[in-house]
């Protein structure tokens, strides 16, 4: 398992609280998180056509 602090655990958490959709990618090398990144997607509804009257 990859060695862990409580500053890397609270980052981890603040990124996953601030995120609605998207992504949340932990990099670990030599049994080490190395990086956190972030993907944020922005979801907007289809606005629905409008009827055109002759």
């Amino acid at each position: 398992m990859a060695n862990v602090n409580d500053k890397k655990i609270a980052d981890i958490v603040t990124e996953l609280k601030k995120l609605k959709y998207g992504n949340l990618i932990i990099t670990v090398h030599d049994d080490e998180i190395t990086q956190i990144e972030t993907t944020e997607k922005k979801r907007y509804q289809p606005q629905g056509k409008k009827q055109r009257t002759s």
